[in-house]
């Protein structure tokens, strides 16, 4: 009877095993240039097509939370595509710090807003374990990053508005976080998925399987 050799887990160069929760060169790279195309997206989203929502919702100032979900893709992005822990953060941070130095009327407080939408997408993935990245949890994701920009802007910005106008921008907010970050986003990776360019990831492995 020939004898079974085990062979041992692939180690890191400091000898520990690698878990599904760890950071790998290729995810790091993915998750930089995923940050740098959603900064160029922010960018073209505030100076092209805000300003004319914003002309059009000066009648009701809330109406502006419809097209909020623009800026919070890259969290819920990051999320489905790297899906590991601090993939959402990561994403919209670094977007956020991008899309500063390409010029934004908000200023370095956009980077606080990265970090507070970002934290929104993380806390809903972290709910599930880094496990689930289907449809309901990638809406889920994009919901709560909505309702987290809604919270610091009126916080930030909207502060002279009456209660009941931030509580509709809140819900529009979080509306829009839910389509466009979460719905609309998750089809993006599944088309992506599809191709095959996403094989090196575990969002690839996952279709794979």
């Amino acid at each position: 009877m020939t004898q079974q050799v085990s062979t041992p887990p692939a180690r890191t160069p400091r000898g520990r095993t690698p878990t599904r929760y760890s950071w790998r060169v290729v995810d790091i790279v993915v998750a930089s240039v995923l940050g740098a195309v959603c900064a160029v997206v922010f960018w073209m989203w505030s100076n092209l097509l805000a300003p004319a929502v914003s002309a059009a919702a000066v009648a009701y100032p809330p109406a502006s939370g419809l097209i909020v979900g623009g800026w919070l893709v890259a969290g819920t992005l990051g999320a489905l595509i790297i899906r590991k822990p601090g993939a959402a953060i990561f994403c919209e941070l670094l977007a956020a710090v991008l899309e500063m130095f390409l010029g934004t009327h908000a200023g370095w407080l956009v980077v606080l807003s990265g970090v507070i939408q970002g934290l929104g997408v993380e806390l809903v993935f972290l709910a599930t374990r880094y496990r689930r990245f289907g449809l309901g949890t990638a809406v889920a994701g994009g919901a709560m990053s909505g309702l987290f920009l809604a919270v610091s802007e009126n916080i930030l910005y909207n502060y002279e508005w009456a209660t009941d106008q931030k509580i509709v921008y809140a819900v529009f907010t979080t509306l829009s976080g839910a389509v466009i970050a979460g719905a609309v986003v998750w089809l993006v990776v599944r088309a992506l998925q599809a191709t095959g360019v996403l094989g090196a990831l575990a969002s690839g492995a996952a279709r794979r399987r």
